[in-house]
């Protein structure tokens, strides 16, 4: 496919930014969605970004699938299906551009009851997290932003810092969620016309960017304390929310 320069360093930018983020830093993931939207239309870019991101969970699953928590992945699961369905017929009547404020509004509002909770005595620090109807809400809405514009990351750092993980937990967990949602995603795609020729072309070019990220989030990782790798997730939701308001 034939890209202007700036379409090139874009596409760059983000083929890197998708491989960091998946090893190294999650959440940055927010800054791709626009660089895509730059090189494809916004409801285009979606597809021709999820294989980007598959890849990049692959790297993730192979450093860090031994730490991850199995019992949170299959809590969430079964609640994943309906926000993909609801997010699948969304996409068919609603653009992209109506749908990001509303993604913005469920980020900060659960930035609002990490908050609260910090703040809110033995059960909602302690328990409520580990509440049933906790895991289908958020499972529901990560569902949803991930079909409908892949950014689930922020809803998903949020849940995951609440249940108290450690950081190589963290990644091990979120490596798995991501690469079963992502791979559960791709039918959707082609039957909405998302993936196609011209987009995996593309992906092919941009996947020596993905591992070259892959491997420097890695080393990354690695330097990042436990009290501030949490801070830059819940910095980088925060960033996420805002941008998706504006977008």
């Amino acid at each position: 496919m034939d890209l202007t320069l700036s379409q090139m360093i874009c596409a760059g930018i983000a083929a890197f930014l998708v491989g960091f983020s998946k090893t190294g830093l999650t959440g940055l993931g927010i800054l791709i969605v626009p660089l895509m939207a730059g090189i494809f239309a916004a409801r285009e870019s979606t597809g021709a970004l999820l294989p980007m991101l598959i890849l990049g969970d692959l790297f993730a699953v192979a450093w860090y699938r031994q730490h991850a928590r199995w019992e949170i992945v299959l809590r969430l699961l079964p609640w994943i299906v309906p926000g993909l369905l609801l997010g699948f017929f969304t996409l068919k009547v609603v653009s992209n551009e109506q749908l990001y404020p509303m993604l913005g509004g469920m980020i900060l509002f659960l930035i609002l009851v990490q908050a609260v909770r910090d703040r809110g005595g033995d059960w909602l620090e302690n328990r409520m997290p580990h509440q049933w109807w906790f895991s289908a809400v958020i499972g529901i809405m990560a569902g949803f932003a991930t079909m409908v514009g892949n950014v689930a990351g922020a809803i998903m750092g949020i849940y995951l810092i609440s249940m108290g993980l450690e950081k190589k937990s963290f990644m091990g967990t979120g490596a798995w969620y991501y690469l079963i949602v992502n791979s559960a995603k791709v039918p959707f795609s082609a039957a909405l016309g998302l993936i196609t020729a011209r987009s995996l072309m593309f992906n092919l070019a941009v996947s020596p960017l993905i591992v070259l990220g892959a491997f420097v989030g890695l080393t990354t990782f690695r330097h990042i304390p436990q009290k501030w790798f949490i801070r830059a997730i819940l910095i980088l939701a925060a960033l996420a929310a805002v941008r998706l308001l504006f977008m």
